[in-house]
């Protein structure tokens, strides 16, 4: 009788463990959930009514984190640690604030790991115009996601805004989702928050990108970031 009751106590043990971290892990989507624009029409919000959507605070919960499958955000400190991202297993890094004045990693930086390294010599500026790396960037997170067993970081200094506007375009060009789906879903994972200069150039390529997929017009999607 003990033995029995030792092992089903075993069983019981293991079963709430593994419960307990399927309620902690969380929820990544695998495939592109339908955009505001194919729910309904869809007009893309103004810069005011975005910025008070994202004045709602949320915390980054660490250095990095996963914000769609294989696809992590994360600040300089991740960036560095070596060891940490080849336990993460990655395989692609796109740095959004490369440069000798920023983070100055580099290819060589990673060399003794099997990493591709995509530099943007970006600034944290309302003014700096970061919509001309939009497209290339997602192109080549776009290649590194269907490689195998690719895993992409894209990091800045903080992890809040130019590394979350390219991941945000990524996902507008090639998930095929509105800006208000895309500020939605990385939210759901890490507290991002882009200056007002690129929010106006992620509103710029919404529209254009909803108008280029015959949306557009009629009922704005409701922004619950």
């Amino acid at each position: 009788y003990s033995c029995e009751k030792f092992i089903f106590g075993l069983l019981f043990r293991m079963a709430w463990d593994s419960f307990k971290d399927n309620l902690l892990r969380p929820r990544i989507r695998s495939t592109s959930r339908p955009t505001a624009s194919s729910q309904s029409k869809y007009e893309t919000p103004s810069l005011g009514e975005i910025q008070h959507s994202l004045w709602a605070y949320k915390p980054c919960s660490g250095n990095v984190n996963e914000v769609w499958p294989n696809l992590y955000i994360g600040d300089l400190y991740i960036a560095q640690d070596r060891e940490q991202l080849r336990q993460m297993g990655i395989t692609h890094i796109v740095n959004a604030a490369a440069g000798r004045f920023h983070i100055n990693t580099g290819a060589k930086y990673y060399k003794d790991l099997p990493i591709d390294y995509y530099g943007v010599e970006a600034d944290d500026d309302p003014n700096f115009n970061l919509s001309i790396y939009f497209h290339p960037a997602a192109r080549y997170i776009r290649a590194a996601l269907n490689s195998p067993k690719g895993k992409v970081l894209v990091h800045c200094a903080m992890g809040i805004s130019r590394s979350a506007t390219l991941v945000l375009a990524f996902l507008m060009i090639c998930e095929n989702m509105t800006l208000v789906d895309a500020l939605q879903t990385v939210r759901e994972h890490r507290g991002v928050c882009p200056n007002s200069g690129f929010l106006n150039q992620l509103r710029e390529l919404d529209i254009r990108l909803v108008k280029e997929r015959g949306g557009g017009g009629g009922w704005r999607n409701a922004l619950k970031l």
